[in-house]
């Protein structure tokens, strides 16, 4: 049996990775797919599977160029870390109306922050996903 080289061995370890995969179907029945991480990473295929199937292949493609050039490749999104902190700086007049917000909620500002972050992308995804329907139709 072969010994893998060492590029070899980071490549089946890339490719191994849980990426995440776009796949949208277009006019005339045929699908795109791409690889978010992956900057240019993509396929089109007659049915899902095909276009699946393609962008595999162009994954390792990609990897492959990105390994042979020793450039930095992206983790996938689902095993990043994230601290669940950031810092934002805001206006004072935002900055007063969350406060008086917060506070006619009985919340602090904190709470009221997370609050309405999480309701605006609750919605944003709760729209993207009827036009999604939408356009399927």
């Amino acid at each position: 049996m072969k010994k893998l080289t060492e590029k070899e061995k980071k490549l089946r370890h890339y490719m191994k990775l849980p990426y995440s995969i776009k796949l949208i179907p277009e006019q005339k029945g045929h699908y795109f797919a791409e690889i978010e991480e992956f900057n240019g990473c993509m396929a089109h295929g007659e049915t899902a599977e095909e276009a699946l199937k393609n962008v595999e292949i162009s994954k390792e493609m990609w990897l492959d160029s990105m390994l042979d050039k020793n450039m930095e490749i992206p983790e996938p999104k689902i095993l990043r870390e994230y601290s669940g902190r950031f810092i934002i700086r805001i206006p004072a007049s935002l900055h007063r109306r969350i406060a008086i917000l917060a506070k006619k909620e009985g919340a602090s500002i904190n709470q009221m922050v997370l609050s309405l972050l999480s309701e605006k992308i609750a919605a944003r995804e709760i729209e993207s996903d009827f036009r999604n329907a939408i356009s399927k139709d």
